[in-house]
């Protein structure tokens, strides 16, 4: 995702900023963009229904599912232990209990019908059973002859007696097509894992009554057996909207059910896509929270170098990446390799090692990355650019000890490296230590007072730390200090976007936003826009202004996730569910890593669900909309 060198400790993906009213203030973790921007979600929504870690956002417009954290769960009051056995017990004795129970379940008329006779008793009473014998009783006939078939099978099943079950539902299926005996026949199959068997009946039952809940769990369970998910999230799907959101359970199958859908495939993605540079933001960001180094002696334009030799490969990336555009950092990429493979490059080998891993975890090949910075260690163990970086990798891989180890031996090496401080600073961020994340902010800027993104981040710890006036205060030096720098007048507003001073927020935005355009206008810096869209939204709701920002953003920079993101949410505020599973979808194509494409996944298939259950159950659709309406 695109990282932005005063938030992140960049390369690292997992962390990007976040397009909310908290964008400037990275949670102290590793989730990714897509937790994170649930926030922005629920901060917006017309009714939220959190259940189990699955908020649905209940529009005029629809309905939207998302990942919340762990602590939002079921905004309800939480059952006892003792409640919950005694409402256990009460479904077991009207005949509701579930196949976890271990009985197959009868329907609300049934539960009112006296107190069934011994197994033995009742089969002794029931005459034999085939289409003839059928056809010849009256309708009444049937029906209490069903009755009392669904009774023996109840019995038999209760005695895991599972074929005689079977065959007795079966006889009662004959007599009256109820969907409540051909749920207790799927209850029967379900035992013996006959997942084709439990598909076809609950299937039946469903074609009679839409709307039964049980069925559409057994269905669910089954599909998921199968190793179906998409079709069994739709059931769970749609038997949440049935009961109101009322069954913990369904709700923690939607989603388990989401993340083991996207885990499948994110695998099978990852396995198969070709590697790829993300945003031209992103990159440039990553390379500019590095302070600029002049370039190595012999390697400067006016050196005599042959274009094919290690060193003319390494001097042509150089430049390249000068050019701060999607071809020039593929050219850069290209260029670091064939360096190393041309070789030649004497005391530029290290260099080399570190370009070329740089680039190496940028496209997402983490192994290599790695073997190419410990390359770059072992020729120049001074070099603490690299174990910078790698340190920045082990971070994004969930290796912090890792992390923190090579930081240890950057300082080490050069004590006096402003860069060591910045990026220890992040990786303190990231674990919510805010207090040495300062210190190591502050180190950093006694070092160099130059580099505006130590000045930049530690505004922002301040303001975590709940320094508002610290942080409004460095940002105001900041603003004197580097007038000419939109970066800024970005974060500036984003901490104003936190405090709703939208007014301020958009002035600063704009100021970003002018100066990106005067200072380079090819390749500008997407984010004020993408700020600024979020502050319309919230401010005004204007969501044509909003979507336009957003629009420009994507033209400027196609790659741009956190554009690509927020316009898939903006689309879902809307009802425009369709049009989002699209950008969501690009999102996926977007992601660096498996963890964001799983969340990015998630999100498609959530969407997809969404619409699906819209064309599949339209009175289900109607019947949240209506909800919602009501709680507004």
């Amino acid at each position: 995702m695109a990282a932005r060198p005063p938030i992140v400790s960049p390369p690292v993906g997992a962390f990007p900023p976040i397009p909310t009213t908290t964008a400037a203030i990275p949670v102290a973790d590793n989730s990714s963009f897509w937790d994170r921007l649930s926030g922005w979600v629920s901060e917006n929504k017309a009714v939220v229904y959190t259940i189990a870690g699955v908020a649905v956002v209940v529009t005029g417009a629809g309905v939207v599912y998302y990942s919340q954290n762990s602590q939002s769960r079921d905004s309800s009051p939480k059952l006892s232990k003792k409640e919950r056995r005694k409402r256990k017990e009460a479904e077991r004795k009207t005949g509701a209990a579930s196949d976890s129970d271990k009985s197959a379940d009868g329907d609300k008329a049934a539960a009112k019908q006296p107190v069934a006779a011994p197994a033995s008793a009742v089969e002794e009473e029931l005459p034999e059973i085939n289409e003839s014998t059928v056809l010849a009783m009256s309708l009444d006939e049937r029906k209490k002859l069903a009755l009392k078939l669904k009774e023996a099978g109840n019995k038999a099943y209760g005695a895991k007696d599972l074929d005689r079950a079977i065959d007795l539902y079966s006889k009662a299926i004959l007599c009256k097509q109820d969907p409540v005996y051909y749920s207790n026949r799927a209850a029967c199959y379900s035992a013996l894992n006959d997942w084709e068997k439990v598909v076809e009946d609950t299937t039946a039952a469903i074609n009679i009554d839409a709307e039964y809940i049980k069925a559409l769990n057994r269905r669910a369970n089954a599909f998921d057996r199968l190793g179906k998910y998409s079709e069994s999230l739709l059931d769970y799907t749609a038997s949440c909207i049935i009961d109101g959101f009322k069954n913990e359970a369904s709700a923690q199958a939607v989603e388990r059910l989401l993340k083991k859908f996207a885990e499948t495939k994110a695998k099978e993605m990852m396995e198969t896509r070709p590697a790829k540079l993300p945003s031209p933001t992103f990159v440039g960001n990553y390379l500019q929270s590095f302070r600029a180094k002049p370039r190595p002696e012999g390697l400067d334009d006016a050196a005599d170098l042959a274009e094919d030799s290690g060193k003319g490969q390494l001097r042509l990336g150089l430049q390249s990446l000068d050019k701060k555009t999607a071809d020039g950092y593929e050219e850069a990429s290209a260029a670091f390799s064939k360096a190393i493979e041309q070789g030649g490059l004497d005391e530029n080998e290290a260099l080399a090692y570190n370009l070329r891993g740089t680039f190496l975890c940028l496209l997402g090949k983490h192994e290599d990355a790695l073997a190419a910075l410990s390359k770059s260690i072992e020729l120049d163990e001074n070099m603490t650019q690299s174990y910078i970086k790698r340190a920045s990798m082990n971070l994004e891989l969930g290796a912090p000890s890792m992390a923190e180890e090579d930081f240890t031996k950057a300082l080490e090496k050069n004590s006096a490296d402003p860069d060591i401080y910045y990026h220890r600073a992040q990786l303190h961020f990231i674990k919510g230590e805010f207090g040495e994340a300062a210190k190591d902010y502050q180190k950093s800027i006694d070092l160099d007072k130059d580099f505006i993104f130590s000045h930049i981040q530690l505004g922002v710890t301040q303001y975590k730390l709940g320094s508002i006036a610290s942080s409004m205060a460095t940002f105001r030096r900041c603003e004197k200090n580097f007038s000419k720098v939109p970066d800024v007048y970005n974060y500036h507003g984003e901490l104003l976007l936190d405090q709703g001073r939208y007014q301020d927020a958009i002035e600063k935005f704009d100021k970003a936003i002018e100066m990106e355009k005067e200072t380079k206008p090819m390749n500008m810096n997407v984010l004020p826009l993408i700020n600024k869209s979020l502050a319309l939204f919230q401010w005004k709701q204007d969501f044509s202004e909003a979507e336009k920002l957003c629009s420009k953003a994507l033209i400027i920079d196609p790659e741009c996730d956190i554009a690509v993101a927020t316009m898939a949410q903006l689309l879902l505020q809307q009802g425009k569910v369709t049009d989002a599973l699209t950008y969501f979808e690009r999102a996926a194509d977007l992601a660096r890593t498996e963890g964001e494409l799983v969340n990015a996944l998630s999100y498609a298939e959530a969407t997809r669900t969404q619409i699906h259950v819209q064309e599949k159950y339209p009175s289900l659709a109607a019947k949240l909309q209506g909800m919602g309406t009501v709680l507004r």
